[in-house]
C-alpha cells in the first residue's frame, strides 16, 4: 500500500509545490510513524508535534516554495542547538540543556523552508562511532533491532531508513554520516571541507567536522547539500592556489546545484580499489566476507557501467594511529564537565577521552596537528591518479548492541577502528566522500538480512564526480532496493 514516506524528498518537494499535499499532512504523517515506530528504534530524542504543526501551517504563507525544502520533516541531530528545545549533547551532564539561541546549522536549514521535528539520537558529545548512551535508548538499525545504527548520527540514519523522516541532516568527524549510513542502507554524503558555510570545518581542531546530509537517494542528498551551500555561498575565487594542494585551501566554488550531477548521472571514470587504510599499523583490521562481498559487488556494479578500475593504496603511515587518537583526545578536553561531580556524569569512555585530552602537552598537540597536515598532502597526491576511489563503507556488518566495551576506554577505541577503519582519514584529507547501499546480506534462520554498503571518495572539491557515479550506481539497480521491516 503506498504511503506518503515512500515518495523521494525530490517527489514530495515536488507534491507540496503543486498543492497536492500541505505541509500540515506532510508533518502528521511523520509523526504519525515516530509515535508508531520510533519506541523500538530509538532514533529521536525529542519530539517536538506542536511545534512542527506551527511551523507547517506558517510555512503556507511566510515561505516562498520556491525554498529548496519548502514544507520538507526534517529533525536536528542532538549535537546541534535549537533555541527552545532540549538538547543534551548525548551526556547526562546536559540532561537539562535548553538553548535560548538556534546555531548558524538550524538558522539555514530553517531558511530553506525545512520543518524540524525534533532532535536525533546522537552519542556523548559526538565522540564514539556507535550511539548507545546512558541519557537516552539506543539508536537501532531498522533492519535488526539487537543492532546499532552506527555513529555519531545513528539516529539520524535510524530515522530514515525506518521512514520517521525523509531526509535528516548529520555530522561527520570521523565518519560519523557514513558509518550509520552504512549500517541502515542508506546514502551517506560527507562534504569537502569548507563547502559547507554553516560547518566548514575550518573552525575545528584538525579541521575534521562537517554537516551533510542522509538520505534514501543520492538526488535527495545532493538536494539538502545545496540547500546548506546556498544559505551562505563561500567566495573561493580570493583564495591562492597550493601545490599539492591542501582541500582546504583547493579552489572549489560552487558552480551551480549539484543535484544536477546527481540527476543527470553523467561520465565516464576511473575509480581505484583500496582496501588498506592508515589504521592498519595501528591494529588487525580484517574485512568480514560480508563487507567484501558489497565490495566486489561494487567492483563488478561500476565496471559494467564502463568506469576503469584500478588497484590503489595508500603508503604506509605507522604514525597515523598515534597522531590521530591525539587529536581526538585534544578535541575532548573542552567538554564542560570541571567539577568532580560533573566528571562523574561522564561515561567512561569519554571520560578517559576528556583526562588524556587534558594531559596532553602543547607540544604534543602540535606535533600531532603538523603530521596530520603534512598527511592531508600525501593522501591527496597519492589518490590524485583516478577521479574516485571504492573502499568498503565499513569493515564488518553492523555491530550488536552492547558490542562495544563499556569499561576499558583504550579497547573501546580499537574496536571503533577495526569496525571502521576507512572513514577517519578521509576527514583528516578534507576530502569528499559518499556511502552508497549494496544490498542486503542473506538471511538465516535466526538473523535478516543486514545492509552493506561501499564509500566513495573525491578529489577535493569533487562532490559533483561522487554524485554522478552514485546516481548511475541507482540507476544500474534501481533506487530503494531495500527496506526495513517498518517500511
Amino acid at each position: 500500500m503506498f504511503e506518503l514516506h515512500h515518495l523521494s524528498v525530490l517527489e514530495q518537494g515536488e507534491w507540496l509545490r503543486r498543492g497536492r499535499i500541505s505541509p500540515r499532512e506532510l508533518v502528521e504523517h511523520y509523526l504519525a510513524r515516530i509515535e508508531r515506530h520510533n519506541p523500538a528504534v530509538g532514533a529521536l530524542t525529542v519530539v517536538e508535534a506542536d511545534r512542527a504543526l506551527a511551523r507547517a501551517d506558517a510555512l503556507e504563507g511566510l515561505v516562498a516554495r520556491s525554498a529548496p525544502l519548502w514544507g520538507i520533516p526534517i529533525a536536528d541531530k542532538e549535537l546541534v542547538q535549537r533555541a527552545g528545545q532540549r538538547t543534551t549533547f548525548g551526556s547526562r551532564l546536559r540532561a537539562e540543556n535548553v538553548p535560548a539561541t538556534s546555531d548558524e546549522l538550524v538558522q539555514h536549514l530553517d531558511a530553506a523552508g525545512a520543518i524540524s521535528l525534533g532532535a536525533t539520537a546522537a552519542p556523548e558529545f559526538g565522540l564514539p562511532s556507535y550511539t548507545e548512551s546512558r541519557v537516552a535508548p539506543p539508536a537501532r538499525t531498522p533492519y535488526d533491532l539487537s543492532r546499532g545504527a552506527g555513529g555519531s548520527s545513528g539516529g539520524a540514519a535510524a530515522a530514515v531508513a525506518a521512514g520517521l523522516l525523509p531526509v535528516a541532516p548529520g555530522s561527520d568527524g570521523g565518519g560519523s554520516i557514513r558509518i550509520p549510513a552504512a549500517a541502515c542502507g542508506l546514502v551517506g554524503l560527507k562534504p569537502s571541507r569548507g563547502r559547507v558555510p554553516a560547518g566548514s570545518g575550518l573552525d575545528k581542531l584538525a579541521g575534521l567536522v562537517v554537516p551533510g546530509p542522509i538520505a534514501r537517494t543520492v538526488a535527495d542528498a545532493a538536494l539538502v547539500l545545496d540547500a546548506l551551500i546556498a544559505a551562505a555561498p563561500w567566495e573561493f575565487a580570493t583564495r591562492a592556489p597550493v601545490d599539492p594542494p591542501l582541500a582546504s585551501g583547493r579552489e572549489h566554488p560552487h558552480h551551480g546545484p549539484l543535484l544536477g550531477a546527481a540527476v543527470r548521472g553523467e561520465g565516464r571514470y576511473q575509480l581505484g580499489v583500496m582496501t588498506t587504510s592508515p589504521w592498519d599499523e595501528y591494529t588487525d583490521v580484517v574485512l568480514d566476507p560480508e563487507a567484501r562481498w558489497a565490495l566486489d559487488e561494487a567492483i563488478a556494479g561500476f565496471s559494467a557501467l564502463g568506469h576503469g578500475i584500478d588497484d590503489i593504496a595508500l603508503d604506509p603511515e605507522p604514525d597515523y594511529g598515534r597522531h590521530f587518537r591525539a587529536v581526538w583526545m585534544a578535541s575532548a578536553a573542552g567538554i564542560p564537565a570541571r567539577t568532580p561531580d560533573e566528571l562523574a556524569l561522564l561515561e567512561p569512555l569519554t571520560a578517559w577521552l576528556v583526562g588524556r585530552g587534558r594531559a596532553l602537552s602543547a607540544e604534543a598537540l602540535a606535533e600531532a596537528l603538523a603530521w596530520l597536515t603534512g598527511f592531508e598532502r600525501r593522501v591527496i597526491r597519492r589518490l590524485s591518479t583516478v577521479d574516485a576511489v571504492l573502499t568498503p563503507a565499513l569493515a564488518m556488518t553492523p555491530r550488536p548492541i552492547g558490542w562495544y566495551d563499556a569499561e576499558d576506554a583504550d579497547r573501546n577505541f580499537t574496536q571503533q577502528v577495526q569496525y571502521t577503519p576507512y572513514t577517519s582519514f578521509v576527514n583528516v584529507a578534507g576530502l569528499p566522500a559518499l556511502t552508497l547501499p549494496v544490498g542486503l546480506t542473506p538471511p538465516t534462520s535466526d538473523q535478516p538480512g543486514l545492509p552493506m554498503g561501499v564509500q566513495l571518495i573525491g578529489r577535493p572539491g569533487g562532490e559533483a564526480t561522487l554524485l554522478a557515479l552514485g546516481a548511475q550506481w541507482e540507476r544500474a539497480r534501481g533506487p530503494h532496493r531495500i527496506h526495513p521491516p517498518q517500511w
